[in-house]
């Protein structure tokens, strides 16, 4: 039977294949690999802390005879602005439907209705293509993967076990082969630190949305793979494209949730305080308009108005479809003495998806030989400049599959390395940790302030200065002091703040999520911006 442990050991242990994380992604690649090797799969929480677990919308891509692949193409390409790669879009919506029926085989109960799966519909699409189970639709898919990963006698699953850095053969001195992954470090939540060896590596660690002050991230969205991934030696792709949920709860004495999308494909109607439809001054498709344009409406109108927050209201649904196909956002706004079947619900945007990533193909190949990136983490071309709804899981189901079937028949060119145990030496103990949570503040403030859903340059050229000295102070903690969970994650959020950064100074227009007051027009070409490691990360 797998390890659920959360025993601390010092010894190297070796596996065929490391996964990091637990998402949709991880946990596919593990079903699908486990089936040629050993297989360790790592969380630095508990397995259900992803954004997967917190998807509440579906999963596009079931097509009826009333809609078509193709246009389920024209529709993530137009939300995308003219950035998405189109072979990478047929390559991914064309496994949709089969995904769906592959996840229904598997045991995921998607809601049905009159014997036939209930299709829902979200903003950007055409037609109603997205399977859901009501309202918590990443949970069930979640718990369906995770039941046969556990399951599973080749699968030694390590919670609570944080990734410190992945292990390359440049980063051990060794030159003369192309750059290699060897494995990397692990620190448990008890003990220290011991190395994983392996002959393939795959990164699901998911998204960033902690980045920002406000998110419908889980904590642990700290954008850890990302930034181990720069820091091996892969270029990153398109991170100044950070997608805001245009409908979180606003709620200003407590953590903020996210408000399904398909509450808007159900007829939600987005409202300012006199009840005034603001939506449809900027888009004819009003609230089914894409996240970019519905998010920067909502912004303009609280600036506008100088409210805190406006209103999602679907009142006018009934208590009765709302019971049944929205239970569980009931359930928590109930519990927080809101009723949305009878008054409107504060929202605010809020950080939630990153449409950028570390630049791969579909099946997740980066630059660095023997590591493969997936999921939200990853960035193939698909969602562009702005990531069509639910599309996300979809892309995560599919990259896991191609890349194992990538991994398992390409020849195999591992090189036996003596990876060294981690050097702990010099290392003082721990006097305070203020300075850790002031950072963690101050970094989340500055992107939150200066690199939202509208950015100027000057608000860019700020941000980077004042992240200048949090690099430096991080930097001499980390090598001064005992790791720490919060501690790595902090070093992994300033790198990813200041790719972020880079990333928006050098599009120069606005297109998609990226919207600047210096560049209001949109470019006539649409470029990736790809950004190459040159040994100055931190």
């Amino acid at each position: 039977m797998p390890s659920d442990s959360n025993t601390p050991t010092n010894s190297a242990q070796h596996c065929d294949y490391l996964i990091i994380g637990s998402g949709a992604a991880g946990l596919m690649a593990a079903h699908r690999l486990a089936n040629h090797g050993k297989v360790i799969l790592v969380n630095k929480s508990d397995f259900p802390d992803s954004n997967t677990f917190q998807a509440q919308g579906g999963i596009a891509g079931f097509i009826t005879k009333d809609d078509s692949i193709e246009s389920h193409i024209e529709d993530t390409i137009k939300a995308g602005a003219g950035l998405c790669h189109a072979d990478v879009v047929s390559e991914v919506v064309n496994h949709g439907h089969d995904m769906v029926e592959e996840l229904l085989q598997l045991g995921t109960p998607f809601d049905t209705e009159n014997g036939e799966l209930h299709l829902t519909r979200e903003g950007g699409h055409s037609h109603r293509r997205i399977a859901h189970v009501q309202d918590s639709t990443g949970k069930a898919i979640g718990e369906t993967l995770l039941s046969y990963v556990q399951k599973n006698p080749n699968i030694t699953c390590l919670q609570r076990h944080m990734v410190v850095d992945l292990i390359t053969t440049y980063k051990l001195g060794i030159f003369n082969q192309k750059n290699q992954c060897l494995g990397a470090y692990i620190l448990p939540e008890l003990g220290e630190v011991f190395s994983i060896a392996a002959k393939h590596v795959v990164l699901a660690t998911g998204g960033a949305g902690k980045v920002y002050m406000y998110t419908s991230n889980p904590h642990a969205a700290t954008g850890d793979g990302i930034a181990m991934a720069w820091r091996a030696g892969c270029p990153v792709m398109n991170l100044e494209f950070m997608q805001f949920h245009p409908t979180c709860l606003y709620n200003p004495s407590g953590s903020t949730m996210l408000l399904t999308e398909a509450l808007r494909g159900e007829g939600a109607h987005l409202i300012d305080k006199n009840g005034r439809r603001f939506a449809f001054d900027d888009d004819e498709r009003g609230e089914l308009a894409p996240r970019d344009i519905v998010a920067r409406a909502i912004d303009r109108e609280i600036k506008k108005t100088g409210e805190d927050c406006m209103y999602l209201d679907v009142t006018h649904l009934g208590a009765d479809k709302i019971n049944s196909q929205f239970p569980n956002i009931q359930r928590r706004l109930l519990a927080m003495g809101l009723d949305m079947s009878k008054q409107p619900i504060p929202i605010v945007p809020a950080a939630h998806y990153m449409c950028g990533g570390v630049q791969t193909d579909v099946s997740g190949a980066t630059a660095v030989t023997g590591l493969s990136v997936i999921g939200e983490a990853a960035c193939t071309g698909l969602h562009g400049a702005n990531r069509l709804a639910s599309n996300s899981l979809l892309e995560c189901l599919v990259m896991a599959d191609q890349c194992a079937a990538r991994i398992v028949q390409e020849p195999s060119t591992h090189k036996s390395v003596v990876i060294p145990a981690w050097d702990s030496s010099g290392v003082v103990p721990e006097q305070e940790r203020v300075q850790i949570k002031q950072n963690w503040d101050e970094i989340r403030a500055i992107m939150s302030n200066y690199v939202g859903i509208v950015r100027t340059s000057e608000r860019l050229r700020r941000a980077r200065r004042r992240l200048f000295l949090i690099h430096e102070e991080i930097a001499e903690y980390y090598w001064q002091h005992p790791l720490s969970r919060s501690l790595l994650e902090l070093r992994n959020l300033a790198l990813l703040a200041d790719l972020m950064i880079r990333s928006a100074q050098q599009r120069h227009e606005s297109r998609g999520l990226h919207y600047t007051t210096d560049y209001p027009n949109q470019a006539k070409e649409a470029k990736d911006t790809i950004l190459l490691p040159q040994g100055d990360n931190i």
